[in-house]
């Protein structure tokens, strides 16, 4: 059975999980309305993408 000879230090633990955090969500303006939405994404509030309408807004 493979069981570690030595403890692992806490540097070399904290080296390991360096890359295991929650990356920051990018949100951008939308052009149209100014909510915040998603890049590349249509936005929820209004229904634009890309400078046109795409989908009707669900409060409509």
């Amino acid at each position: 059975m493979a069981v570690p000879k030595r403890k692992v230090s806490p540097h070399r633990r904290g080296n390991r999980r360096s890359h295991d955090s929650l990356k920051v969500e990018a949100f951008h303006e939308c052009s149209n309305c100014g909510e915040l939405k998603r890049p590349h994404n249509l936005c929820p509030a209004c229904g634009h993408y890309n400078g046109r309408q795409v989908v009707e807004p669900k409060g409509v």
